[in-house]
């Protein structure tokens, strides 16, 4: 076996696909997404059998520098690069070997840049990443919801209030909208960035979401969606479609419009469009650490899905600088808006 990143999009693309596990996070697309963005730097690692010269595994991840802020300036900015594997390795056979020597090459690519990796399970691979040394496993819960049932189902499932909420918004004239010109991203990035300055966590430049937009809405890879009522947008929510999942990748609100109830109207109207065309599943895209408060988890376990903990696996490769950004981060989150 040897590793390399020398492999042609279409191999790579096909193995993802035909993989158990093959998710739109390690797909090539994502990674010219992650190119196109400023301060994401994508890394592809490939195992190939020597013998055979097929496949055996692969490793898409991603070096972040997104701090805004205190973070984003000066000396603790220097700091704040993590990396993130979302949805991988994908291996062959679970092939301890390969994994191992996988993670090796990319540990080895990133840890000077970089202050931890981390990878984000989409599903339940326990058995085979416990195995990866250095590497500390902590709870990470998420929300999945079934879309091959009955609308009625489903509807019903819901949380009583939550059902009010979405049917007296829609009788309002709260409307939603899917986002066909790349024109209408920075209306989307607008509200995004008032959600995430409320909460005070660090947001991604407005060229992740054009990248996507650029690079997954032509393949029917992603779609994004608005809310509105009278002439105002108060809500909005990216998702990313892959073979019969829908995954759930940014929500904003308006400050001015949470009575609005804008997410609930997004959720349920992508629930209905992914019943609508055959998806299978919606996955919430994660629900905060088991045993500590996270408000956006009552938000989502109110929809009925089935609640799942995937977990995460963290290597951190610098701990001292791990401590600096740490006491950086709950600085800024204390600060003014």
């Amino acid at each position: 076996m040897h590793i390399t990143s020398e492999i042609t999009d279409q191999k790579w693309d096909e193995y993802v696909k035909s993989h158990p596990f093959g998710n739109i996070f390690q797909t090539t697309s994502m990674f010219n997404v992650y190119r196109n963005t400023k301060g994401y730097f994508p890394i592809k690692v490939c195992a190939v059998n020597e013998v055979t010269n097929e496949i055996d595994g692969v490793l898409l991840g991603v070096t972040i520098h997104e701090m805004t802020g205190l973070l984003g300036k000066g000396f603790l900015g220097k700091f704040s690069t993590r990396s993130i594997i979302q949805g991988g390795p994908l291996v062959s056979d679970n092939s301890i070997v390969t994994l191992s020597k996988m993670i090796l090459e990319y540990d080895q690519k990133v840890q000077n840049n970089s202050l931890y990796n981390q990878i984000w399970n989409l599903n339940d691979n326990k058995k085979l990443l416990q195995n990866m040394k250095y590497y500390k496993y902590e709870g990470h819960l998420n929300f999945l919801i079934k879309l091959d049932q009955p609308e009625e189902t489903l509807w019903l499932k819901i949380h009583k209030s939550k059902r009010k909420n979405i049917n007296r918004m829609l009788k309002k004239g709260v409307i939603i909208e899917e986002i066909k010109n790349k024109k209408k991203i920075p209306v989307f990035y607008e509200l995004l960035k008032e959600t995430y300055s409320r909460v005070k966590v660090p947001l991604a430049d407005i060229t992740l979401f054009a990248s996507a937009f650029d690079q997954l809405v032509p393949k029917n890879m992603a779609r994004f969606f608005l809310a509105k009522y009278d002439d105002a947008y108060i809500g909005g929510r990216a998702i990313l479609t892959y073979n019969d999942l829908i995954y759930d990748w940014y929500a904003a609100a308006s400050n001015n419009a949470l009575s609005m109830h804008p997410n609930e109207c997004l959720v349920w109207h992508i629930l209905k469009w992914g019943m609508d065309n055959n998806y299978k599943l919606f996955d919430f895209g994660g629900a905060g650490k088991p045993g500590m408060q996270y408000g956006p988890r009552e938000f989502k376990r109110e929809f009925g899905g089935d609640m799942v903990n995937y977990g995460r696996y963290t290597h951190i490769y610098s701990p001292l600088k791990m401590k600096f950004t740490d006491i950086g981060l709950k600085l800024y989150q204390k600060s003014p808006l």
